[in-house]
């Protein structure tokens, strides 16, 4: 792990504000944990921001509260409600040396908010990967919800089918890893990111990476885009 010197910090300067844009699944949050590391910047996963305000009981919690079962049917909590995390996150003091934003956005809304901060994202890097590799690598997934580890039926399996190898307890699937919410999900990422990804790419800072690869390929993609 590379530390965040304000030599490194410099190395990046022209992707300190870093967008992943890829469905569920792409490998977006193990590249988004990577750049964190590797680039000192803050980490704003939108998935786990939205449970952890609900969690809470934040004022946004509560209102995405009201949504939790779009959210566990594979539907989308609303943008206004999501912007609403990122621009609280955002005024944080470990922000202020960029971040890389992983899970958002779906609209253009993004880019309208933090023009008004006179901030503007300098790269913005899509996931590319083929749906029915998508379904494999998601519909496999549990875990065991107290610990936080995590389980695939092909790619990790545990030592018995269902049961955490540490304690025995019985594995969960989260509701929208199953192939209905999946499919639901999909279609909602592929029909409102294309105008998005359009718009970046128009701003030339779109970078397409092969999501499909093993994840250490992956990450080499991701340090000569962001290099």
């Amino acid at each position: 792990m590379a530390n965040s010197s304000s030599a490194d910090l410099d190395n990046v300067d022209s992707a300190k504000r870093v967008v992943l844009i890829g469905p569920a699944g792409s490998g977006k949050g193990t590249q988004a944990a990577f750049i964190k590391d590797e680039y000192g910047l803050c980490h704003l996963a939108t998935g786990d921001m939205l449970r952890a305000a609900v969690a809470a009981k934040t004022p946004l919690g509560i209102k995405i509260k009201e949504e939790q079962e779009a959210m566990n049917n594979g539907g989308l909590v609303s943008d206004d409600l999501v912007l609403g995390l990122i621009d609280e996150a955002l005024k944080k003091p470990a922000c202020q040396n960029g971040f890389v934003l992983d899970g958002f956005p779906r609209t253009l809304m993004l880019d309208e908010m933090l023009e008004k901060q006179g901030v503007k994202i300098d790269k913005v890097l899509n996931f590319a990967i083929d749906d029915s590799i998508l379904e494999e690598r998601i519909t496999g997934r549990w875990n065991h919800q107290p610990s936080g580890r995590s389980y695939h039926t092909k790619f990790a399996p545990p030592k018995v089918p269902g049961v955490d190898d540490v304690t025995g307890e019985a594995l969960t699937q989260r509701k929208d890893d199953t192939p209905e919410a999946l499919k639901m999900r999909l279609e909602s990422f592929h029909r409102e990111t294309k105008l998005v990804i359009d718009y970046y790419k128009k701003k030339g800072i779109v970078a397409t990476i092969h999501a499909e690869k093993p994840a250490k390929d992956v990450t080499s993609e991701v340090q000569k885009v962001l290099s």
